[in-house]
């Protein structure tokens, strides 16, 4: 077969390397927001979806969102900080679905001080929630796809993973660290068989960001600072999310993809 013939026939296919039948997926922060966008993008392209996290009842609805776009939809409430209740999680999947093909970490908690009077308890709490519950997640969920040899990590990060913010301590750190940890985890990882990646978006209509976007002046800057000339929506997560989780982006490990409009650019 001549190199055109090849391209010919991979390009005949391409629109299948999206599908995501027969993959298992979990979505860790599915209750509302970027978790729940991306948990029923995932469902749309075929995958069946947990959803975990703190809130029983918006899991409970985004599980019945997802049974609705005809996969299996279930919901797993969990403190995904506690890494025995990480391992009952992953043991769950391991029941449910078989194991786990995809995993998105899209958990996230922000907390803004002066740092001279940052408190010390809340820069844990968000250490704890947006770093050490993604090394938990990664690092068992990792046992099983290690186990088969193929599996697809999507970390969610922020356009603050890249730059500083006055009065953060914690929530930019974090994020720099979570680009991080996807890097560390697709170098030991890609060799065998699991792709590591991020997302990086920027300030989105959810509501972790309607404290500021409620405020005129504030909103004004942010859009600003966009070239779009709009703020981030829920569904501007699905695309990127389905191309890092399925076979299209086989090639792609150790990248935090910006979703943002430009901001980083700008």
């Amino acid at each position: 077969m001549s190199d055109l013939e090849r391209l010919e026939k991979a390009a005949v296919d391409t629109h299948n390397l999206f599908q995501l039948d027969g993959k298992s997926a979990l979505v860790i922060g599915g209750t509302k927001g970027l978790g729940q966008a991306m948990a029923l993008g995932l469902a749309a392209a075929g995958a069946d979806v947990c959803v975990a996290g703190r809130g029983p009842a918006g899991l409970a609805e985004t599980a019945d969102a997802i049974s609705r776009l005809g996969r299996k939809g279930t919901s797993f409430a969990a403190d995904v900080t506690d890494e025995s209740r990480v391992e009952e999680l992953m043991s769950f999947m391991k029941e449910t679905y078989g194991g786990i093909d995809i995993l998105v970490n899209s958990q996230g908690i922000v907390h803004l001080q002066a740092s001279t009077e940052f408190d010390t308890a809340a820069w844990q709490r968000v250490m704890d929630v947006n770093l050490k519950s993604l090394v938990l997640t990664c690092k068992y969920a990792g046992r099983y796809m290690l186990e088969k040899k193929r599996g697809k990590i999507i970390n969610i990060s922020s356009v603050r993973g890249f730059q500083g913010r006055a009065e953060d301590l914690a929530y930019a750190p974090s994020k720099g660290a979570v680009n991080q940890l996807t890097r560390s985890l697709a170098i030991e990882w890609g060799p065998k068989g699991i792709n590591v990646n991020g997302i990086a978006p920027v300030f989105t209509l959810t509501a972790i960001n309607r404290n500021l976007l409620s405020d005129p002046e504030k909103k004004n800057w942010v859009l600003s600072r966009i070239p779009m000339k709009r703020l981030g929506e829920m569904e501007d997560l699905m695309g990127p999310v389905i191309f890092l989780a399925s076979d299209a982006s086989d090639f792609v490990n150790g990248h935090t993809l910006p979703v943002d409009g430009g901001w980083l650019g700008a």
